[in-house]
């Protein structure tokens, strides 16, 4: 019997043991997306302890938590940081089989060689031991990255940030590329009137421009995107419910515009025709600049009306939504092609129905200009764990070439995620080991670790331009 999280943890052949310690163990990480705190990395903080790096913001343990009969107050409310961890400690045991189980005793063996299993018995050792390591200056957020051999992370920003906290970063940290990327999705908020007009009044103070047009709105959008380029950034992301695409003519847009600026709410085509001309405009600046873009598709989000408004949003309440709108999907991908201005861009679906319509759907817009131009993203979210990462790496196999994939993200609030890039490799080299293993692909490990190190790094360090 195996021991559990050994050297050979998830690596179930011979082969597939030398494919991840020979070839993918060691490799730097490049994380394209998180939602880590610039300012936190500005300040370089030690946490106090193990729930400030490990609870404070991370809702899949929340949902766990709460599943688990857990009060709120041990969440998100006022409960001291011992209390909150003592009942984390008490729920880990009842996660066996969910991926928490699996990150949650990766976390504890490589940043702080914790072998124990969490639990209630074992909850006041390790948070004594974990915090005293955390305290340290070698533990301090940046030295967490360094531990993780982490080279280059993006961070998620509102195009109305100052970046104030980049600026700092990038004067005092110089081994690790730490770069903004452009998150308009407030920008294009067309369906809820007040919170678009706030938004646009917004970003009048920050560009000082008078938005009292569709085009000063697109200027005013194209100046954000101008000085985030002056700070390094190459990466936009959107989240979107739905991959919507209506047909919008300038003056149509120039009208819908005027009517939200006057308070009116638009018809949904007609939010649906406004969506997509912004998000088109917007998508030319990215190819202008030669940035990447990136489309997260289906979190329904906020479903828990009462929770919403007791603890804000992203703390806990979003699920899987509907399968992806594949024709129009196709649409918005193929109008910008149609006028060559179709950037890099990487799709996410959370929904797994969508698997091999999103494999078959990057092929139709990779026309040679570039290896892997447009990428079926990796797994995310709810399908970011074993089974679905299996899944997306096989269906992407069969119907792309996973040789050609730009490979994991951390997408995480916590500096204590990634080992979610060894659990990746781990998976990716199983797989491989196991077919050679099989005779289902040649015993050409040369070849085959070349691409498992492809995968896990230099398909992205290529495609970033790291």
């Amino acid at each position: 019997m195996k021991q559990f999280l050994d050297d050979d943890f998830l690596l179930q052949s011979k082969t597939a043991q030398r494919l991840y310690h020979d070839y993918a163990k060691e490799l730097p990480v490049i994380d394209y997306h998180n939602h880590l705190s610039p300012q936190l990395m500005a300040e370089d903080v030690c946490f106090e302890n193990i729930t400030q790096a490990w609870l404070y913001g991370d809702h899949y343990k929340w949902r766990a938590m709460r599943t688990n009969g857990v009060d709120e107050s041990y969440c998100t409310g006022t409960k001291t940081d011992f209390e909150k961890f003592e009942q984390w400690a008490a729920t880990v045991p009842y996660t066996l089989r969910n991926p928490l189980y699996h990150w949650t005793h990766l976390e504890l063996q490589r940043y702080f060689n914790i072998q124990e299993l969490l639990s209630p018995a074992t909850a006041k050792s390790i948070y004594a031991q974990s915090s005293a390591l955390l305290q340290t200056r070698s533990f301090s957020v940046l030295n967490l990255l360094r531990k993780m051999k982490v080279e280059m992370l993006c961070t998620t920003d509102d195009p109305t940030d100052d970046l104030q906290s980049h600026k700092i970063i990038q004067a005092n940290c110089s081994d690790i590329k730490i770069t903004p990327g452009f998150r308009p999705d407030k920008a294009l908020q067309t369906a809820d009137t007040s919170a678009f007009n706030t938004y646009i009044d917004k970003l009048e103070v920050v560009t000082d421009i008078n938005i009292n047009s569709y085009d000063s709105y697109c200027n005013a959008l194209q100046q954000r995107h101008d000085f985030f380029a002056t700070m390094g950034c190459t990466i936009a992301d959107n989240g979107l419910e739905q991959m919507d695409y209506a047909r919008c003519t300038y003056e149509e847009a120039c009208n819908y515009f005027d009517l939200i600026r006057v308070g009116k709410t638009l018809q949904p085509i007609e939010q649906k025709q406004l969506k997509t001309a912004l998000l088109t405009e917007l998508s030319k600046m990215h190819y202008a600049k030669g940035w990447v873009q990136q489309f997260h598709i289906g979190a329904i989000r906020n479903n828990n009306t009462r929770r919403m408004l007791q603890l804000g949003p992203d703390t806990g309440w979003d699920s899987i939504g509907n399968s992806i709108n594949a024709n129009a999907c196709a649409a918005f991908l193929d109008n910008l092609d149609a006028d060559d201005v179709l950037a890099k861009t990487i799709i996410y679906n959370l929904n797994p129905a969508d698997n091999a319509m999103m494999a078959t759907m990057i092929g139709n817009f990779n026309d040679g200009g570039s290896a892997g131009k447009i990428q079926w993203g990796s797994s995310w979210w709810f399908l970011d764990q074993k089974e679905g990462m299996t899944e997306q790496i096989n269906t992407l196999s069969n119907m792309g070439l996973l040789s050609k994939f730009v490979g994991m993200l951390t997408d995480s609030r916590s500096f204590l995620s990634y080992p979610r890039h060894e659990y990746f490799r781990r998976v990716l080299c199983n797989l491989l080991g196991t077919e050679i293993e099989n005779g289902e692909l040649p015993n050409d490990m040369a070849w085959t670790g070349k691409i498992v190190q492809d995968i896990c790094y230099y398909n992205a360090k290529q495609y970033f331009d790291v």
